[in-house]
């Protein structure tokens, strides 16, 4: 369960995802054997929900594993879709394209290995939805690599921004941002605040707080 909110709103939650995809389960049946971290379903359902509230056809995703996201929003990007997925592990990556494939999505998946804030400068946009879900003191470098390539009404979302084990809970963050803590140089607080300020004060995005999974910033592009 995500400590952002109570256990009825995780069973509610869970209630309203789809649980009947075999991909999907071997896919967190592997994260569980791994101890490998993934977005889950609470995530996976709501980037599933951006992709289709925009219509998405373009997706771009800084930091990709073995493609636990990038499933969730495939299906509804049509056979006319795309996402982009990044991963500097070619092992992980490679999984990712066997899952895809087993699951009928590879045709609208380009697998990139490497850097994502050297894979996006190969790509001009416009896209309609960006994942950002690598290392948290890097967000900031990927939403600046991005954000003129992201479409009016495109949304830009980025992961473990309220939560991180022990590293920072929602109240650390709130005491940053009011002044009465600090952060150490390069940790995940540090960080997420940085991106933070700097997504809610781009006067051509509006940025909402999603508190679900390790919490989300939603950021949409307006101009």
């Amino acid at each position: 369960m995500s400590i952002l909110h109570t256990d009825a709103v995780d069973h509610i939650l869970s209630s309203t995802v789809p649980h009947d995809d075999p991909i999907l389960e071997e896919m967190e049946a592997q994260a569980d054997r791994d101890g490998f971290p993934t977005i889950g379903h609470e995530v996976g359902s709501f980037l599933r929900l951006c992709a289709r509230l925009t219509g998405a056809r373009s997706v771009f995703e800084f930091g990709s594993g073995y493609g636990y996201s990038a499933y969730w929003v495939a299906p509804a990007l049509g056979a006319d879709g795309q996402i982009v997925l990044t991963e500097v592990d070619e092992a992980e990556l490679e999984q990712a394209r066997e899952y895809f494939e087993r699951g009928g999505y590879a045709d609208r998946a380009v697998f990139e290995a490497g850097d994502a804030l050297e894979v996006i400068e190969r790509y001009d946009g416009p896209f309609d939805l960006v994942l950002i879900d690598h290392e948290n003191h890097r967000y900031v470098d990927g939403f600046e690599a991005v954000r003129e390539k992201v479409a009016p009404g495109g949304v830009v979302v980025a992961d473990n921004v309220l939560n991180s084990g022990t590293e920072m809970t929602p109240r650390d963050l709130d005491a940053f941002l009011t002044g009465g803590a600090s952060a150490d140089a390069g940790s995940t607080l540090e960080g997420v605040t940085e991106y933070y300020e700097r997504v809610r004060d781009d006067p051509e995005f509006e940025t909402t707080v999603v508190p679900v999974g390790e919490g989300l910033f939603a950021s949409v592009r307006t101009s």
